[in-house]
């Protein structure tokens, strides 16, 4: 064992108050979490108990100087029953890169790993069987030590904590191109998974929002002439036949399933290219006719069609294709997470 767990288990559990058939995204919460803290420069204290409220100072340097990190994953149930988490060691580096940026001690894989599947294990019969369903998990970490003064904490946390959950989104999906406000900057912090990063989104957001579309595309900083996210997620351009999505930088994170999709596209046959997209380039393409796909990719939604999008009040509408490549690439890997198909990758892990 990496490190040793104080197990202490609910007394009740909540989840026969729990509607499997209706569940929301990320709003319903199993019984258990997994805490670690980081304290005398070592982690230690791990335990896994009751998920409920956790108390801080008010002085902890989380609230004054943003020093929080988290992942996004899935658990998943095949029809045996057996359990499956998909490139997790993917989602601990890609924290610990994301701790690195941000002065935050990074975590030991054999902690996370043993912190999570223990975790797994004890609320396994919270992962939800439902076709499209899955147990979606939030590692996250904050600076727990107090002060105000402007420097990097000296105590932190880990805390692991799930949520059965349905869909991510429902329903088409429109988008509006962002011209005035920036996701992230060169030499910043939009590579890492940093709570800030998403609080900095949610103003232009909902901008595009009161405008009638569902999420922004995120635009380059300088010149707001290349586009690099959409919302929370990384995405893709079929133009004709070719899929392409923008190079990861300091601004574009390197998304987990950005890298499943170019994997299997490649190897089933769909030309990928990995470059800058101008906004010019795609628009241009959609009054030609030879824009066919535009989708997000992401942990929560796989992968989000875009119906349409807008820009400089102008709208565009995507086709409606028979078979698209967003359709194909999504049933490829959620076959892989859920055991109904062949791994080549060594992508699932069971736990």
């Amino acid at each position: 064992m990496a490190i040793k767990i104080d197990i202490q288990k609910t007394q009740k559990s909540r989840i026969d108050s729990v509607d499997f058939d209706n569940l929301p995204f990320g709003h319903v919460f199993s019984d258990h979490m997994f805490e670690c803290e980081f304290k005398d420069g070592k982690w230690q204290s791990a335990v896994i108990k009751e998920y409920a409220p956790i108390s801080l100072s008010p002085a902890a340097k989380i609230f004054h100087y943003g020093q929080s990190i988290f992942e996004g994953m899935k658990a998943y149930k095949d029809a045996d029953g057996k359990t499956m988490l998909f490139r997790p060691l993917d989602n601990c580096k890609r924290l610990n890169k994301s701790a690195e940026r941000l002065v935050i001690p990074e975590i030991p894989e054999d902690i996370f790993m043993e912190g999570l599947k223990t975790l797994l294990e004890i609320d396994s019969d919270w992962i939800p069987t439902k076709e499209g369903s899955s147990l979606y998990i939030r590692p996250f970490m904050f600076a727990s030590g107090e002060g105000f003064h402007a420097s990097p904490a000296d105590e932190y946390k880990l805390i692991i904590c799930t949520a059965p959950s349905g869909a991510y989104f429902a329903g088409e999906v429109k988008v509006l191109i962002e011209e005035k406000y920036a996701r992230a900057a060169n030499g910043g912090v939009g590579f890492a998974k940093a709570g800030g990063n998403y609080a900095a989104q949610f103003y232009p957001t909902q901008l595009a929002i009161d405008k009638g579309y569902q999420q922004v595309i995120w635009t380059d900083d300088n010149t707001h002439q290349f586009i690099e996210e959409a919302g929370a997620m990384n995405i893709f351009v079929r133009i004709n036949d070719t899929l392409i999505t923008s190079p990861t930088s300091d601004r574009i994170l390197d998304g987990i399933t950005r890298k499943s999709i170019l994997q299997i596209a490649a190897d089933t046959g769909i030309e990928t290219e990995v470059r800058k997209i101008s906004v010019g380039e795609v628009v241009e393409a959609a009054k030609t006719g030879k824009l066919k796909e535009m989708f997000g990719a992401g942990t929560a939604a796989v992968i989000s069609p875009i119906a349409g999008f807008g820009f400089k009040d102008e709208d565009f509408d995507l086709p409606e294709l028979e078979n698209p490549f967003a359709s194909q690439l999504k049933k490829r890997i959620t076959d892989i997470q859920t055991n109904k198909a062949e791994d080549p990758y060594g992508w699932r892990v069971f736990v």
